[in-house]
């Protein structure tokens, strides 16, 4: 099968170009950003989201910002600076400050380099950065997809595909796998109110794909669960903490308790990036709030009353002993997951 090359994020001559997320499905629509401030108001306003394309943007990001230097005058404060504007676009996310630490640690190794090869090597680095994610996504559809069973109907939430990730996906990963290796496969798609990820989309890749979809209500889960056949759900997260709580699109912890009452598996798809093991449960994951504006509003057009109070959290936090497994692009965890998870990351021989 041909697969779908969605370029979400990528270096090209100079600049970094995204698709712009919150245009589809009804356009297609590529960004140039030549300012590293440009980057993260990208990634503050969703015109790129997914903890993997939050984390390889603002490795671009840095580059960018310091390919835009003409002196090494201040260098290191100037480049500190940079890293801040992007830590600050979205709190939630660790792929996020993984990724502007790994450039952090590749600056000090280089930067006494004279600046047109540092701005090089830098540009290099955040360049792997990419090439891994999509390499550790297509491993965690290999590990995930032994998961799935031959005639399957794979409910998932949000968008965990190539579009929030370099590409290929987490979740959809796991699915676009099962689906080449010749398993029959169907999807339930969560519309996931309020930003609508999976509407627009979810439902949009995989229907350039030709993997059979259906999108739901979020509300109709539970009624989909006990009367069509749920086989098993598979989401992505923004951080796993070190216990095995989950981040992930507000929605999945809700998804998880009807799984657990309907005795369907609960699996969440991500890269070991994701995984914060200084974290110690989900308590301490800071949860972001969005603009009340997501939910009063669809579109431009208002549907709610005025005057009312509004919450928006962007995420909520799924506790560990609902997960069956993390699927990671270095294996499976299962419970106890401190233990597994930790496993996983080091695979020393003393853990």
């Amino acid at each position: 099968m041909a697969r779908l090359k969605v370029r979400t994020v990528e270096w090209r001559d100079g600049a970094v170009v995204m698709i712009d997320q919150r245009l589809l499905p009804d356009r297609e629509v590529y960004r140039v950003y030549r300012d590293y401030r440009a980057v993260a108001r990208a990634i503050r306003t969703m015109v790129v989201r997914g903890a993997p394309a939050i984390g390889v943007s603002a490795a671009f990001g840095i580059a960018l910002g310091v390919q835009q230097l003409r002196s090494t005058r201040g260098l290191g404060d100037r480049f500190e600076r940079i890293c801040a504007t992007l830590a600050a676009t979205r709190p939630t996310a660790v792929n996020l400050f993984w990724a502007i630490e790994r450039m952090r640690q590749r600056f000090h190794a280089i930067e006494t380099l004279p600046l047109a090869r540092l701005q090089r090597e830098l540009i290099r680095e955040a360049c792997a950065i990419h090439s891994e994610d999509i390499a550790a996504n297509r491993a965690i559809g290999e590990h995930g997809a032994a998961l799935v069973p031959a005639d399957a109907a794979v409910m998932t939430h949000c968008n965990a595909g190539a579009l929030a990730t370099a590409g290929y996906g987490t979740a959809l990963g796991v699915i676009r796998a099962a689906h080449d290796a010749g398993k029959h496969i169907t999807v339930i798609a969560n519309e996931t109110r309020p930003f609508l990820q999976g509407a627009r989309l979810t439902a949009w890749e995989l229907a350039k794909e030709h993997i059979p979809t259906t999108l739901i209500t979020d509300s109709m889960a539970g009624h989909v669960m006990k009367t069509r056949g749920v086989t098993c759900i598979v989401v992505g997260a923004d951080r796993v903490a070190a216990n095995g709580d989950v981040a992930n699109k507000i929605g999945t912890y809700s998804l998880a308790v009807l799984a657990r009452r309907h005795r369907i598996p609960f699996y969440v798809a991500a890269p070991l990036t994701t995984v914060d093991l200084a974290c110690p449960n989900g308590s301490a994951i800071p949860i972001e709030q969005r603009n009340p504006a997501e939910v009063t509003h669809l579109g431009t057009k208002r549907v709610a009353a005025e005057g009312i109070a509004i919450l928006n959290p962007a995420f909520d936090v799924t506790p560990s002993e609902l997960i069956t497994a993390i699927i990671t692009d270095r294996g499976i965890a299962r419970a106890p997951y401190r233990r597994s998870l930790r496993r996983l990351a080091d695979p020393s021989p003393e853990l």
